[in-house]
């Protein structure tokens, strides 16, 4: 593999500008005035080096990216708009492996190079949203590495059949396993949180777990997770996405939960929703947090496009962060938090780490999350991928 030099670049964390060399997929040397006979050169002219973005909550199987315009005409609440999904996603072919493979490309170059994508199991479409986002992520192997979860979108026990169907998922390779609002979608939050953690232990799969129940019932669904969590020994394997009740918690609840999470290594995801998570208590706690793009141009929703350094400054802005270091510790979120919630090996901005690598305009990493001018170049595994909002 032939070394990339980086030159000119401001890198996260380091002041001043400097070089990159990257070898053998991994960054050799961080350094002024660098050399490499034969290199490619990149002038990145000033530009900020932050690490491959992640998009640790996504579901790209849902979009409709390059395919048709599609007013959202669904009703109120989030029951409504499982429905409409369901009901509506063949007639545009949904799920679609030409429109996840746009959407993804635009998430490549964005400079995203790992995403967790929930993808729908139920009696509707079987398993093939598996195959479908497989066929894309293939078409963009070495380009972005994308990780599943079978999600069951309509319930467990509302949809039945759809038990069998996520054990299949499983089966065939699908990393984690989903659940959404044990009880104030499912109805049971008992026999939903039992069937999730029991087919995770069959398969030795981790879990991610849809919770936007607020107030006292998620509270309840909170701590249920927990005591499973802990109980069954499933430190470090479970993440709670939204987690919506979190925002809800008296002072003295949401302290006792975060500590909890803290213990047991859960992890959680936000897509910068009006209800934002404490990130500065979980950073302090040392609870890991990832940011996604949730749904984009779909049935759900019209919004997003992808881009996980936009989202980042969604979540800035809906947080009400205005100084630095608060931005960067949204940053952190959408990098290193994402990260961890993946468990991806060697990554970071140190030498010896993996070189997946995104340069983009501004003096420092504020005014890039801030302005997410187009991305001037994305490296993964040591390769340029994209350059200018372009695949390479």
């Amino acid at each position: 593999m032939t070394d990339l030099l980086l030159r000119d670049a401001r890198l996260w964390g380091r002041e001043g500008r400097t070089d990159l060399l990257v070898r053998d997929g991994t960054i050799h040397a961080v350094a002024d005035s660098l050399e490499s006979d034969g290199a490619i050169v990149e002038d990145l002219a000033g530009a900020v080096v932050i690490p491959g973005l992640v998009d640790a909550h996504a579901h790209v199987d849902k979009t409709l990216w390059g395919g048709p315009w599609v007013p959202r005409t669904a009703g109120p609440g989030l029951a409504a708009a499982i429905a409409y999904g369901a009901e509506r996603r063949a007639e545009f072919g949904v799920p679609n492996p030409d429109f996840i493979t746009a959407l993804l490309t635009n998430m490549v170059v964005s400079g995203t190079t790992h995403a967790r994508s929930h993808v729908d199991i139920d009696p509707g479409i079987g398993i093939g949203a598996v195959h479908a986002v497989r066929e894309a992520a293939e078409r963009l192997a070495g380009r972005i590495d994308v990780e599943l979860v079978a999600f069951p979108q309509t319930g467990i026990l509302a949809s039945p059949g759809t038990a069998a169907l996520l054990d299949e998922a499983l089966q065939v390779g699908v990393k984690s396993i989903g659940g959404i609002d044990p009880e104030g979608f499912d109805g049971d939050a008992e026999r939903h949180l039992d069937l999730v953690f029991a087919l995770a232990e069959k398969h030795g799969a981790e879990i991610d777990i849809h919770l936007h129940d607020g107030g006292d019932l998620g509270i309840r669904e909170f701590d249920m997770i927990i005591e499973r969590t802990r109980a069954l020994g499933y430190t470090g394997k479970v993440v709670i996405s939204h987690a919506f009740a979190l925002c809800d918690a008296d002072d003295a609840t949401r302290a006792r939960l975060i500590a909890d999470l803290a213990e047991l290594k859960i992890g959680l995801t936000s897509v910068a929703p009006k209800k934002i998570l404490p990130l500065r208590e979980l950073d302090e706690a040392g609870v890991a947090m990832g940011i996604g793009n949730d749904g984009v141009r779909d049935l759900w929703s019209p919004y997003g496009t992808g881009d996980n350094l936009q989202r980042t400054q969604w979540f800035a802005r809906n947080a009400g962060y205005s100084k630095d270091a608060d931005i960067e510790l949204a940053l952190e979120a959408a990098t290193f938090g994402g990260a961890r919630l993946l468990k991806l090996d060697g990554y970071g901005l140190a030498v010896g780490d993996n070189a997946d690598l995104v340069a983009v305009a501004g003096r420092n990493p504020s005014e890039a999350v801030l302005e997410h001018h187009r991305r001037k170049l994305v490296v993964k595994n040591g390769t340029v991928v994209a350059r200018d909002g372009a695949l390479v």
